[in-house]
């Protein structure tokens, strides 16, 4: 799924009104497995001037990489952090690791080549789903139109349940990165 998403299921998962701790520790969780990829993505694009075919073609499935993002998109670490959490009752920590795992419990099925070995430490196996968030020779813009429309509902959902200025500021945000970019791809194909 695209990262907007992660945090929109995440926080519709775990946030709580009037718990602000808990409402970044549940945004944190839903971008924490995609950092990596933006910090090294960034590193490369931004200051060290790789061109972006050899970012997203190559590096993004290098070994080193990949060493990378079996830690941050680990079911097993996560679930362990998941279990102290719960353990220790901490309400952020709780909210964190469990928008990580929801984040991964969605990547899981929507990736088709571009999958991360989700079972490290214990396996560096890669599932192969037949389906993708964003690769039309794997029903991407079925899983796209489906993944939009439930962003948007559940952004109704955290419409009702949070009433502050900051909260529907962020809604809003949340609306305008599901719509524009359907909008503009749809203008420029």
């Amino acid at each position: 799924m695209n990262t907007p998403a992660h945090l929109i299921f995440g926080a519709a998962a775990f946030a709580r009104p009037g718990a602000p701790w808990v409402t970044a520790a549940a945004l944190a969780g839903g971008l924490a497995p995609d950092c990596s990829l933006y910090l090294m993505a960034c590193w490369h694009l931004f200051v060290l001037g790789t061109d972006p075919q050899t970012v997203f073609g190559q590096l993004y499935f290098s070994d080193s990489w990949m060493r990378v993002f079996r830690v941050d998109n680990s079911f097993v670490l996560w679930g362990i952090g998941l279990g102290v959490a719960l353990w220790l009752r901490s309400g952020w920590a709780i909210a964190f690791t469990g928008a990580a795992l929801l984040h991964l419990a969605f990547d899981f099925p929507l990736h088709h080549d571009d999958g991360r070995p989700h079972f490290w430490p214990i396996s560096d196996w890669v599932f192969e789903s037949p389906y993708s968030y964003w690769d039309r020779m794997h029903h991407g813009q079925f899983v796209g139109l489906i993944e939009v429309g439930i962003c948007l509902i559940l952004l109704g959902y955290l419409g009702y349940r949070f009433k502050g200025t900051m909260a529907r500021i962020m809604i809003a945000i949340g609306v305008i990165t599901q719509i524009v970019p359907g909008l503009m791809w749809s203008a420029i194909f």
